[in-house]
């Protein structure tokens, strides 16, 4: 199946796409954040300029098998971040901003790298909301040189319905966090006191955007929906109630997959309750109560 851009592309609306989100360059509102400051001369939340900086990129095979699959997702990591997850197990990237500054020419030949060189099944853009200008003008660049891989919008779920409506036809699968669902975890442990909030929203749009997950013959996703929720000590409660709107709110069939792989990082030994690796017992259970609510367990 043809990627989203490649149509807009050919109806000549990518480069309208790409005017819009430059805007943001100037007056930054990507995220919840809404800045609102000039990258060029002033940093917001998230710490990013207005050029791109990338961490590292390549095929990748630490992700969902559907982006997987045998040849690798084709993962570009970005620099910086819009929430501060203490618990963050890439806080060098986030945090720190670890990464080369690169133009978005160069973005370009990266995407057709992973391509053509590569040969990855997607090109899966992580940690991508405070750059999607770059991003835009990137895909438009490659899809004029031959990129046709399905895109990956891989995030922390604290998105503006602004920006996703630039995305709107894109982004051909979205991988957002669904963190928490109260709205005290989102303040204590990533910053954010509307996390919830905003992450139900971004949830039900990137829903109605893309649907539930579609793989081809091969149970490779060139469409769709996938929620990661990573389980935190402790945090069994919340995780059914995320499971529950996940099951209440979205696609019957949009994927999910509940993670038992936290362990402490970053600053997580400053708090008691995130000092030490998640029980066996409570991930098992979340399983149990995601099996019978029936959802597409990844």
């Amino acid at each position: 199946m043809e990627p989203g851009y490649i149509g807009l592309l050919k109806e000549q609306q990518l480069e309208q796409r790409v005017s819009e989100a430059q805007k943001h360059l100037t007056e930054c509102k990507l995220c919840p954040h809404r800045c609102g400051i000039n990258r060029q001369h002033k940093l917001g939340f998230c710490g990013a300029a207005d050029k791109a900086v990338v961490n590292s990129y390549g095929p990748h095979f630490g992700e969902e098998y559907p982006l997987v699959g045998h040849k690798g997702s084709g993962t570009i990591f970005f620099a910086y971040c819009n929430i501060r997850c203490v618990f963050c197990q890439n806080w060098e990237l986030s945090f720190g901003g670890e990464g080369q500054i690169i133009t978005n020419v160069a973005l370009a030949e990266i995407m057709l790298l992973l391509q053509n060189q590569y040969h990855c099944h997607n090109i899966n853009l992580v940690t991508p909301t405070h750059f999607v200008p770059n991003i835009l003008a990137a895909v438009l660049m490659a899809a004029q040189k031959g990129l046709n891989l399905p895109l990956v919008y891989n995030c922390g779920g604290y998105e503006s319905l602004e920006t996703l409506s630039l995305l709107d036809g894109i982004v051909d699968i979205y991988l957002p966090d669904f963190k928490y669902i109260s709205a005290e975890r989102g303040s204590l442990y990533s910053g954010v006191e509307d996390y919830p909030e905003k992450a139900k929203l971004a949830l039900k749009e990137m829903n109605r955007q893309v649907g539930g997950l579609k793989v081809n013959k091969d149970g490779i996703a060139y469409r769709g929906l996938i929620i990661r929720h990573l389980m935190l000590p402790g945090g069994l409660e919340d995780t059914k109630e995320v499971l529950k709107f996940i099951k209440e709110e979205l696609a019957t069939d949009c994927a999910v997959n509940l993670m038992d792989q936290y362990f402490p990082a970053h600053q997580a030994f400053r708090y008691p309750e995130l000092s030490h690796n998640l029980a066996k017992q409570e991930y098992l259970e979340a399983l149990a109560f995601a099996q019978g609510l029936g959802l597409n367990i990844i």
